[in-house]
């Protein structure tokens, strides 16, 4: 064995009061390239250590004055990665075990040949540059993590803290000193992220869990607030035991006021163009009439597909409209208690001539039971009507669409089925993007701007539900809208 492979002689300390012991060992060692002192007492090998760091120390346990079981538990005190190998003359399994409870890294009985001791050394050595490539990773490791821009926070399964990284320390505006091994409740203060905290580590091992979310500190009125990406995960041993949690923090405080700002520009730009695109289809309209003069039907066909694109436009431009004031966030403002059995019955009369040239049914029993919903009532007709329209246009002739709703056990459940050309697995995550549509060979001719869904699937969070879609290509697609009854 090459004792320094890297350019280091590894250090070796005989401690024994024999000195034929002190130095067989010496000339063995020596004489493979290691670096070896020895001490005749306990004493002078505790001396010893104070003043030097020995990667292996040979210790005789049967001394004079200090045995070597009083040496070992100050040695591995002051140099707990030193290796310590126990001498002993009478080889009993008592001493061993002791001197290994202790902390030893091995035994070598007496007397003991010059291989037997260079074996035993080479052991040595390679646990002791083991747990130097431990401590070198693991430095690197902590390195990379304090340089990260990101808040990065471990904590152990109890929630006390393991690690809590400068980025992190900062975000949560924390300069009071020492954090590690401090509850997590000393460092974090914001309900949210200690609730995702606390739902990781009482998390069961069959189903680990992982929580992300947005998350507001300070006051951003006041330009010191940030906002925040948080999520946490649980780490979980090779048998899947939870040992802590891991919380990653990233500030997106810039994205969200660059968002805002796009949004603004829409809205503005939506808002300019609405009103002329209204006027010119006004004025196609009154052509078509007759009203300006006689129009052939020539000239009626090509106004007609005039009107047709200029109306596309406005519904674009009143899809961003829309779009732009749910995501700035006022439409939880203005809530009442709603009948939802009487906002689809209003809906199902104003899409039913729609439905009708399609040849397609709508079909609605209404839960006489269903209590009252507090939401915005505009929001909750934008939802039914996105719905709908979609239900009929994506459904063949002869189909048709059935509204329900009913009570749950923590809200209200509203679901609206077709029987139309479904959507396929793949794109089913994508539905609810903005200006996302389904292209293919049967959609090509249904118009839209890909915003509707994006739209209800904003509102329905916004009123603290959810949106979910199940659907069978060529069979047909169910929306599932859940929403709670009392909301603020």
């Amino acid at each position: 064995m090459n004792p320094n492979p890297n350019g280091y002689t590894p250090k070796i300390l005989v401690v024994d009061d024999e000195e034929r012991i002190r130095e067989g060992c010496r000339a063995v060692l020596s004489q493979s390239g290691f670096e070896v002192a020895s001490a005749d007492s306990g004493k002078t090998g505790l001396k010893m250590i104070e003043d030097a760091h020995y990667d292996i120390v040979l210790l005789d346990l049967m001394m004079p004055q200090m045995s070597g079981l009083e040496v070992l538990p100050q040695l591995k005190a002051a140099h707990p990665d030193t290796a310590v190998i126990v001498i002993t003359g009478y080889a009993t399994l008592e001493h061993s075990i002791e001197a290994m409870k202790a902390g030893a890294f091995d035994f070598i009985p007496k007397p003991f040949t010059p291989d037997q001791l260079t074996v035993v050394v080479e052991k040595a050595i390679a646990y002791t540059r083991a747990l130097q490539d431990i401590a070198n990773e693991k430095s690197r490791m902590r390195g990379l993590v304090n340089r990260l821009s990101d808040g990065v926070l471990a904590t152990d399964s109890r929630g006390r803290i393991v690690l809590a990284n400068p980025s992190f320390l900062k975000m949560m505006r924390y300069s009071s000193g020492k954090v590690i091994d401090s509850n997590v409740k000393d460092l974090i203060h914001h309900p949210a992220m200690l609730e995702m905290i606390h739902d990781v580590l009482s998390g069961s091992t069959a189903e680990p869990v992982e929580k992300t979310r947005e998350i507001k500190i300070g006051d951003e009125t006041q330009g010191g607030g940030v906002v925040l990406n948080v999520h946490c995960a649980p780490f979980r041993d090779r048998s899947g035991v939870n040992l802590g949690s891991i919380t990653v923090l990233h500030d997106i405080t810039a994205l969200k006021e660059m968002d805002r700002m796009k949004s603004d520009f829409v809205s503005m730009v939506s808002h300019e163009i609405r009103s002329p695109l209204n006027s010119i289809l006004m004025q196609i309209r009154v052509v078509l009439d007759g009203l300006a003069g006689e129009v052939t039907d020539k000239q009626k066909q090509i106004l007609g597909r005039f009107a047709a694109r200029i109306q596309s436009l406005v519904d674009l431009a009143t899809d961003l409209l829309d779009l732009s004031k749910i995501e700035s966030g006022p439409i939880a403002l203005e809530k009442e208690n709603v009948q939802l059995n009487q906002i689809i019955t209003d809906q199902i009369a104003l899409y039913n001539d729609a439905a009708a040239a399609a040849g397609i049914a709508l079909e609605f029993a209404p839960d006489e039971n269903l209590p009252t919903l507090m939401a915005n009532r505009t929001n909750m007709e934008e939802v039914l009507g996105n719905l709908i329209s979609n239900a009929i246009k994506y459904s063949p002739e002869g189909g048709r669409v059935r509204i329900s709703a009913a009570a749950e056990a923590d809200g209200i459940s509203l679901q609206v089925q077709d029987e139309g050309l479904g959507i396929p697995p793949e794109e089913q995550t994508r539905i609810f993007d903005r200006f996302y549509r389904v292209k293919n060979s049967q959609t090509r001719s249904i118009t839209g701007t890909g915003l509707g869904l994006a739209i209800v699937k904003r509102i329905v969070e916004a009123h603290g539900g959810s949106i979910s879609v199940k659907s069978t290509q060529n069979k047909g697609t169910t929306f599932k809208v859940q929403l709670p009854i009392m909301s603020d």
